[in-house]
């Protein structure tokens, strides 16, 4: 916030006298002593002219929003968002339309939360017309006004409200929302699978988000969100007991039921990248395939390496990790040690290349085709059957009998 391509955004917007301020996310987290990732600034000056003063002073200038009243900056490589002093005209619970306005107090009266609703100006001075910063320190997220009002202007609200609580929420979480986020939890439906998936997968990277989901289990949202998900978050918060960092994805993938159909719901529903969908489906999937590690007995070594060489390190990983959760949610004593056990055989893997190709088969006679790959295929699942040992004459040896028997 004090940074030179900061310092310069704020000289060219204050260039005509305008009262210029911080806003949003970047007060709230300075408040807290948070990192801040994105700096958002707001002014009385239509759009046109934040445009011109931005350009006068030789910086770019970037009509990214200009019909709602936000233009992007970029100064030094960084990008701000400068947004019109708004208020709201008309709402529909997806998308408003707003009038421009030199008062800062409508302005902030059309955030959603009271910590959202503080804007500082460049010199420090704070500015809390709704009492933001007493529901920061406190850990109360809580609505401007009246929270059923604020959620029908944009229903995505309703998630934030949960989110904002994973993040800066102590205690239970405030009444007046959650009656209303109860009430108005069918309205969820309405929200497009991006604005949800971003919301959800936030929510789950919190540190904790389980109070969080439990409250939106309780109110019906999850319903609405997710009929895939665990009615109960017993699996994911054992989960949580022995993953070393908060991982939105793996984390969905223990709140959820069913296999690859159910997944290939979520992942088309919440619109996720072609990556994210091939993981979600493959924790939903292959863990069932290699489901040979019971917890409490002997760790089967090669039931693992058979997963690292299907799977890969990082997926088998994840899969063991999901595999205990889900064995162990219903534990009284819940037994570590096999974990440590299994995951220590994914540190002495050393993924083993098959040794034949082609040119082997070829070279003993056989003629190329389908029929070929076939044989490879076969021979090479009786290695991988052999725990990868038999080294390249024997596999040799054992492709030459199949051929035989072709």
């Amino acid at each position: 916030m004090t940074s030179p391509a900061t310092a310069a955004v704020l000289e060219a917007l204050q260039a005509d006298g305008s009262d210029v301020r911080f806003v949003g996310g970047c007060v709230r987290d300075a408040v807290q002593g948070f990192p801040i990732k994105d700096i958002d600034l707001a002014t009385p000056d239509r759009p046109e002219e934040v445009m011109s003063l931005l350009r006068a002073a030789g910086l770019k200038a970037i009509p990214t929003g200009i019909d709602h009243g936000t233009v992007t900056a970029v100064s030094h490589g960084e990008v701000y968002e400068i947004t019109t002093l708004r208020e709201d005209v008309e709402t529909d619970g997806r998308r408003a339309k707003v009038a421009y306005t030199d008062d800062w107090v409508q302005d902030a009266a059309r955030r959603d939360l009271t910590m959202n609703a503080l804007s500082c100006r460049p010199d420090g001075t704070l500015f809390d017309p709704f009492g933001g910063l007493d529901d920061l320190r406190n850990g109360r997220v809580r609505f401007v006004g009246n929270a059923r009002e604020r959620i029908k202007e944009d229903y995505l609200r309703l998630l934030r409200f949960f989110r904002f609580h994973a993040y800066y929420g102590v205690g239970t979480l405030d009444p007046e929302g959650l009656a209303a986020a109860k009430e108005l939890a069918p309205n969820l439906s309405s929200l497009s699978g991006e604005r949800i998936r971003e919301e959800l997968l936030r929510l789950m990277a919190a540190k904790n988000p389980l109070p969080a989901l439990e409250a939106m289990l309780a109110v019906g949202a999850i319903r609405v969100l997710l009929p895939e998900a665990q009615t109960e978050t017993h699996i994911l918060s054992t989960l949580m007991e022995i993953e070393s960092s908060p991982d939105a994805l793996l984390r969905l993938s223990a709140f959820l039921v069913g296999g690859r159909e159910q997944a290939l719901h979520v992942a088309e529903r919440l619109r996720f990248s072609r990556a994210q969908a091939d993981r979600l489906i493959t924790l939903r999937t292959a863990g069932r395939e290699h489901s040979e590690w019971p917890p409490g007995i002997t760790v089967d070594e090669q039931a693992i390496r058979q997963a690292l060489y299907d799977l890969g390190t990082e997926m088998t990983r994840d899969l063991l990790h999901l595999d205990w959760a889900s064995k162990n949610a219903e534990r009284a004593s819940r037994d570590k040690a096999y974990l440590g056990a299994a995951l220590a055989v994914l540190e002495q893997w050393e993924h083993p290349a098959f040794p034949l190709r082609g040119r082997d088969a070829l070279a003993m006679g056989a003629q190329s085709g389908p029929e070929l790959g076939e044989v490879l295929d076969r021979v090479e699942a009786w290695w991988r059957a052999a725990d990868f040992k038999p080294d390249r004459d024997t596999c040799l040896s054992e492709l030459r009998l199949r051929l035989s028997q072709a």
